[in-house]
């Protein structure tokens, strides 16, 4: 029960906003009520996260890529640990960003840069990750997925960056589908759980309790939830509810761009393409 409550930490800072929102009468019983409350709700989501501290003994897991082709990594865990944060589970998450190789391919798409004050904004389809293919790390059953969210404009400017700062500690109050988009989490046996966040709306090709096979096609990459632009965040971790379970380490085979092969994750701005599919694992 304890645990069931302390989830529910955005509905009570929340509440103490509102407080003090609607709070016309200076320093008084709304007012205190309000900071109280904005208080109670931090201190929730602090233990809550302090409780997703995973230990640090645990081999990675070793699956294979869930995507195709040539791919950029960012905010991984080669870098830093934890590459996000220890909240939502994501102590070894890694963000991926399609990067087409385009060598002596000048029709080669690639993503529009980032820029200070305009366009604000662009639509996700502009975006080579948009719509690319995602694919089960190894055999597995489908437990959670939501996929009815819309894929927003980018936020590729400062000002719209700026904003997504903003906009980011709001859905971090809500659902766990308010930061991750649509998404889809998938139990791959030994006390492991995929997630893969920021899916294309509409194009879930697989609904809980679903059996799939390493390299089977799950959905696609889109831009919904707390996403600047299109692309893919993976995580592994060891339970089904992002908000109580703790990252788990994980390793891929890939390939760097100088051709060199790889069994680990790729470190931050470099570039990977998957090698040889790994033996399948049973659930």
């Amino acid at each position: 029960m304890p645990v069931i409550l302390w989830k529910r930490y955005g509905l009570v800072f929340a509440a103490g906003a509102l407080c003090l929102v609607v709070n016309a009468q200076g320093t008084g019983p709304l007012w205190y009520t309000g900071v109280a409350l904005l208080i109670i709700g931090q201190v929730m989501r602090v233990t809550l996260i302090r409780a997703q501290r995973p230990p640090l003994d645990r081999e990675p897991v070793l699956l294979r890529l869930p995507v195709t082709g040539r791919w950029l990594a960012l905010n991984g865990p080669a870098t830093k640990v934890p590459s996000h944060t220890h909240s939502h589970a994501q102590t070894y998450a890694i963000d991926l960003k399609y990067v087409p190789e385009g060598r002596g391919e000048r029709s080669a798409p690639q993503a529009p840069p980032f820029r200070w004050l305009w366009p604000l904004a662009r639509s996700p389809r502009l975006y080579p990750t948009f719509g690319m293919p995602l694919l089960a790390p190894a055999d597995g059953v489908v437990v959670a997925t939501a996929g009815r969210q819309r894929d927003h404009l980018s936020r590729m400017s400062f000002p719209a960056f700026l904003f997504l700062y903003l906009e980011g500690f709001v859905r971090s109050l809500g659902w766990p589908c308010h930061l991750m988009g649509n998404h889809i989490i998938l139990d791959l046996g030994d006390g492991a759980y995929a997630a893969f966040a920021h899916l294309r709306r509409g194009s879930l090709r697989v609904a809980p309790g679903d059996r799939v096979t390493a390299g089977q096609e799950m959905a696609e990459c889109g831009n919904s939830g707390n996403s600047s632009e299109p692309h893919l965040h993976f995580q592994l971790m060891d339970g089904p509810d992002v908000m109580t379970a703790r990252g788990v380490p994980f390793a891929w085979s890939y390939r760097d761009d100088d051709g060199v092969e790889h069994t680990g994750v790729p470190e931050d701005t470099t570039h990977c393409v998957p090698v040889a599919p790994l033996p399948e694992r049973s659930a």
